[in-house]
């Protein structure tokens, strides 16, 4: 999981009371990271499962997909991030689980390395999944409003922001000795620790707030254009919008039910300080244990194709699995040119131009 409050274990233990170093006297480490290494086995499947490549068949409604090239290169490069997060989380808890211990031990400086190590790589690649979430739904506001963007942009965005934020906060909270639990002093605590639970929690709320926003505007914009291309709004457009807004709000109820355990966690510890639930959060504490890695095995159900038999899968251990992906790699070389001249709005590809009623 990525939690702030996870980042200041790997502090030198000190002779300080701090509120982790309480928490984890409640916690069952055990119990914790079995939990850990079950649901990020489950995020690694998912993850590996969205990155498969895939053959996608146009005849069965490809204009409903967003995008057949841009939306496809979001889920995957979100999906390398879920399982970069997830293989983190499952070998930073199988060598907890092995030493049976979570906090480094005393005067052993590899084991506050191999902590704050993990704990930020973790921590970068959720970011990244963060805001590759956002870029996949103002993409989509991007291809609605006819306009163009480089999608070298999205990459410097979603792999210099987490390099940014988790460089930041971890600095403020290990430099220069890792001894974030020495002091006792409320100043200490909020100029070392919070900083850090501030810009983990930005890019989750904003995501949290804004994306519904943009989900909600594309739908809208959806509604408009196939109105204005077919000239009516039957039962069947509208079938298809709704099916189009239960999938956005299952994206989005994915991120809700993911996250939203962190930022109760964060709340309470801060609003709370001085008399901390520790049984309750505790139980929150194994709620995002499980939760946060099975974004990966949500991902791959919500973001996937909907239409049956709009997409093969082409699993590498197949028989026709290599020529499967050659063919692939043929067509999508051959129908690059014309990819990039439809991509102005590739949800209306194969859209009809007289009615969605004679388009199957």
């Amino acid at each position: 999981m990525a939690d702030p409050t996870m980042q200041t274990f790997c502090c030198h233990r000190g002779n300080g009371t701090d509120v982790s170093l309480t928490l984890m006297k409640n916690l069952d480490t055990n119990v914790y990271n079995s939990v850990c290494i079950i649901s990020s086995m489950l995020g690694i499947l998912g993850a590996l499962y969205q990155i498969l490549p895939r053959k996608q068949y146009a005849k069965h409604h490809k204009w409903l997909s967003f995008s057949a090239q841009r939306g496809r290169r979001i889920t995957v490069l979100l999906a390398v991030a879920d399982l970069m997060a997830s293989l983190g989380v499952f070998v930073r808890s199988m060598v907890w689980l092995k030493f049976n211990n979570i906090l480094p031990v005393e005067d052993d400086d590899s084991s506050v390395i191999f902590c704050t190590l993990s704990s930020a790589l973790v921590q970068y690649f959720y970011t990244a999944t963060w805001i590759w979430t956002f870029c996949y739904a103002l993409d989509m506001q991007f291809v609605l409003k006819d306009k163009e963007i480089d999608f070298k942009y999205y990459h410097m965005v979603a792999w210099l922001t987490p390099c940014f934020t988790t460089s930041m906060g971890l600095s403020v909270l290990y430099i220069p000795d890792a001894n974030c639990h020495i002091s006792k002093s409320m100043l200490t605590v909020i100029t070392r620790i919070l900083p850090n639970y501030i810009v983990t929690y930005i890019p989750i709320a904003i995501i949290m707030i804004y994306t519904p926003f943009l989900y909600n505007q594309s739908t809208r914009d959806m509604e408009r254009i196939i109105t204005s291309l077919t000239g009516q709004f039957t039962a069947k457009e509208r079938k298809i919008i709704e099916g189009v807004k239960m999938k956005f709000f299952l994206i989005n109820l994915v991120f809700y039910v993911c996250w939203i355990p962190n930022f109760i966690n964060g709340i309470l510890l801060w609003l709370l300080w001085f008399d901390v639930p520790m049984t309750f959060i505790s139980i929150i504490w194994y709620i995002m244990a499980f939760l946060n890695p099975l974004q990966a095995f949500f991902n791959c159900m919500v973001y996937r194709r909907w239409n049956k038999g709009s997409e093969k899968i082409i699993t590498p251990w197949s028989r026709s699995g290599s020529v499967q992906r050659n063919k692939l790699e043929f067509s999508s070389n051959t129908e690059e040119n014309l990819d990039e001249k439809n991509e102005v709005l590739p949800l209306l590809k194969n859209v009809p131009t007289t009615s969605i009623n004679q388009f199957v």
